[in-house]
């Protein structure tokens, strides 16, 4: 049996494979009042929320969607209690090592995106040695958003293209949304179709500003531990019934 044979057993009948998104983000929010409803610690949230984006990127590879990008950790999440934080960074580290051989296996292609150069040294190196090893994966794209903030990747795309102008390399006129998109951290990766933001919050909180122009934002009130494929059948099912027009009639 192919891949795409495949793809096609495993997808809901009512889904039509030809109109999924091909690139899906998610804003995983909720994993603290999980917890709290849970009478559970908020790190037990976090432990329950890698759960859901596993469950999530094996589904995503089943129906055939190229891309996924989850918002992991945002500029703004240094704010948070530091045994939080702490908890965090190490188990962003665990999760990869342990995930490293399965990723492997099932050809999926890590990257990740945001100011790496902050976090701990041995996450950093983690997180580099997952990216080099997967690199020639091609089932679906994972990209994990850590120490990530849409203005701040806009800021440091508009400083790399100015010192290329100043340097000569780059006329200010030769500058248009291609110049600017290969600057992005998410240089190579196709713009979200879908945006899924869980726990009900109507924001999309700095992540993509750039990329999610035409994106159709789905909102659950679902907390993310709870976001399984039957709620995820439900984004796609909402998307597919919506016209995508990208500002045309």
């Amino acid at each position: 049996m192919t891949a795409q044979q495949t793809e096609l057993r495993n997808l809901p009948s009512d889904l039509k494979q030809e109109f999924l998104p091909k690139h899906v983000a998610v804003i995983m929010d909720g994993n603290g009042r999980w917890a709290k409803r849970q009478g559970l610690p908020r790190i037990m949230g976090h432990k329950r929320g890698v759960d859901a984006l596993k469950d999530l990127l094996r589904c995503c590879k089943d129906w055939g969607i190229q891309a996924l990008t989850a918002y992991a950790f945002s500029t703004e999440n240094w704010g948070r209690p530091t045994e939080e934080v702490d908890f965090l960074m190490t188990l962003f580290q665990r999760v990869l090592r342990q995930e490293l051989r399965e990723m492997l296996e099932e050809n999926v292609q890590i990257r990740f995106v945001g100011n790496l150069s902050v976090l701990p040294k041995a996450l950093q190196e983690e997180i580099s040695r997952s990216v080099e090893q997967t690199k020639d994966n091609f089932s679906i794209k994972f990209t994990i958003a850590t120490n990530y903030g849409g203005r701040q990747e806009i800021i440091q795309a508009c400083r790399s293209i100015a010192k290329k102008v100043q340097q000569g390399l780059l006329q200010p006129d030769e500058i248009d949304e291609a110049t600017f998109e290969h600057h992005l951290y998410t240089t190579g990766i196709c713009d979200p179709d879908l945006l899924i933001r869980t726990s009900g919050e109507m924001r999309v909180s700095n992540f993509l500003l750039w990329q999610i122009a035409y994106a159709e934002i789905y909102i659950t009130e679902t907390l993310w531990p709870d976001f399984n494929r039957d709620e995820f059948h439900r984004a796609l099912c909402a998307y597919q019934q919506r016209e995508r027009r990208f500002g045309k009639i």
